[in-house]
């Protein structure tokens, strides 16, 4: 079993910051890319962050420039640093770990449940 939990979601008025951070557990042999996804009521999860097991990174255009994801590999955990803030940023924001447990030979994705990000006045 594999989980992945996040925390640091909240409420921030336009402007702010919020730094949110995931840790995944369980049988994990090896973490391949992971990224942090949104959801917004009536539309697919977008990606809005990728972070390579080397640590390139990639960004969606939308929010280029406000978001920040680095991660740790010794302790399985991912973070985004989200700054200036806009009402687009509103959302559910789930981790996503692209990995291979210690069972099987191959990798498969896993999501966390993500917290909600309020960006309002």
């Amino acid at each position: 079993q594999v989980q992945l939990v996040e925390s640091g979601g909240g409420s921030v008025q336009p402007g702010g910051s919020l730094r949110l951070s995931c840790s995944a557990s369980g049988s994990i042999y090896s973490i391949n890319d992971m990224a942090w996804d949104r959801q917004v009521p009536g539309k697919p999860l977008e990606v809005v962050a990728t972070i390579s097991s080397s640590g390139d990174t990639k960004y969606d255009d939308s929010l280029k420039g406000h978001l920040t994801i680095t991660r740790d590999n010794t302790m399985n955990k991912v973070y985004l640093q989200m700054t200036r803030l806009q009402t687009r940023g509103t959302g559910v924001y789930c981790c996503e770990a692209y990995l291979r447990t210690g069972g099987y030979s191959y990798y498969r994705n896993y999501w966390g449940e993500g917290p909600q990000v309020t960006v309002s006045a």
